[in-house]
């Protein structure tokens, strides 16, 4: 884990997010808390990465999201280096 990130305020921030319950509670808390473009950044690497898992291509995954191949290129290094949380939570998803 980066130490860098781990601090008391992000801990708090990640308690909060634990709180939630239902998908309509973390689209009013992440409205609240970040901008749209930064939710939709999030889903994009998160579907970007979904799909690396998949086998897809950049250029295949490029089209359908619209991310830039150095998005694509920074989710490929974190699922090949990176801590194996994408795996782990899409694993969780069934996915």
């Amino acid at each position: 884990m980066n130490q860098r990130l781990q601090t008391e305020a992000v801990d708090v921030l990640f308690d909060a997010i634990l709180q939630l319950k239902t998908r309509e509670e973390c689209y009013l808390f992440f409205e609240d808390i970040c901008t749209v473009n930064e939710v939709l950044s999030i889903a994009q690497r998160f579907e970007v990465a979904r799909m690396l898992r998949e086998g897809r291509t950049y250029l295949e995954i490029a089209n359908k999201t619209g991310a830039s191949t150095a998005t694509i290129s920074r989710v490929n290094r974190s699922l090949t280096y990176g801590n194996d949380s994408y795996e782990m939570v899409l694993k969780r998803m069934g996915m």
